[in-house]
C-alpha cells in the first residue's frame, strides 16, 4: 500500500484521539517499519490491520467502522491532492470512471501500486451496483470512500453490501441515492 494511506490514518488518529493512542497503536503492534511511514513509500498492507484492529481494541469500534470513517476522511485528502478525477457531474460518474479513468493514471503516477478493480453498473439514476475486488479485502474502506465521495458530490446514498465471494477479496455493493 502507498505509504500515504498510512500518514493519514495516523493523522486520523491523533486527530481523533490523541498522540498517546498513535503511541501506543507503534508500540502495541509489530510493525514491519517499527511505525515508520512516508507518504510516498510502499508498504505491507498487514500493517495498516494491525493498527486498525489495535485502535478497535483501544477504542471498542469494530474494525469495519474504522475503515469506514477513516475512508471518508481519506477522500478528503485524495479530491485536494488529485482534483482533477473529481472533475465529474455527479456521484455515479465519478464511480463509474475508477477503473477507466483514475486507476490508469493513478498508476502512472505509482507504477508499484496494488489497487482494487472495480465493476461498476449504473441500474437507474438512483441505484448502481459496484463489484470491488481486491486480495486485500478492505471493501470497508471502499465503502467510507464512496461515502466521502457522496460528501463531495452533495447527495445522500446507502451503501449496503449485498454479496461476497473468497472471504470479502469480492464484494457487491449496492449504492443507493436517498
Amino acid at each position: 500500500m502507498k505509504g500515504i494511506v498510512f500518514t493519514e490514518f495516523l493523522e486520523l488518529v491523533e486527530t481523533e484521539f490523541g498522540m498517546e493512542v498513535v503511541q501506543q497503536i507503534i508500540d502495541e503492534c509489530e510493525l514491519d517499519t517499527g511505525g515508520v511511514y512516508t507518504s510516498v513509500g510502499t508498504y505491507s498492507h498487514k500493517d495498516m490491520f494491525k493498527m486498525v484492529g489495535k485502535l478497535s481494541e483501544i477504542k471498542g469500534v469494530p474494525v469495519p467502522e474504522l475503515l469506514a470513517v477513516f475512508g471518508e476522511y481519506f477522500f478528503t485528502t485524495l479530491k485536494t491532492k488529485y482534483p482533477i478525477f473529481v472533475e465529474k457531474p455527479n456521484l455515479f460518474s465519478f464511480l463509474n470512471s475508477i477503473d477507466q479513468y483514475i486507476h490508469p493514471e493513478v498508476l502512472k503516477l505509482y507504477p508499484e501500486a496494488e489497487l482494487p478493480a472495480f465493476q461498476a453498473e449504473i441500474k437507474s439514476e438512483n441505484e448502481m451496483m459496484l463489484n470491488y475486488m481486491s486480495s486485500r479485502k478492505m471493501s470497508d474502506l471502499a465503502i467510507g470512500l464512496i461515502k466521502g465521495a457522496a460528501n463531495h458530490f452533495k447527495e445522500d446514498v446507502d451503501v449496503v453490501k449485498i454479496g461476497e465471494e473468497n472471504n470479502g477479496q469480492t464484494v457487491m455493493l449496492q449504492i443507493k441515492k436517498i
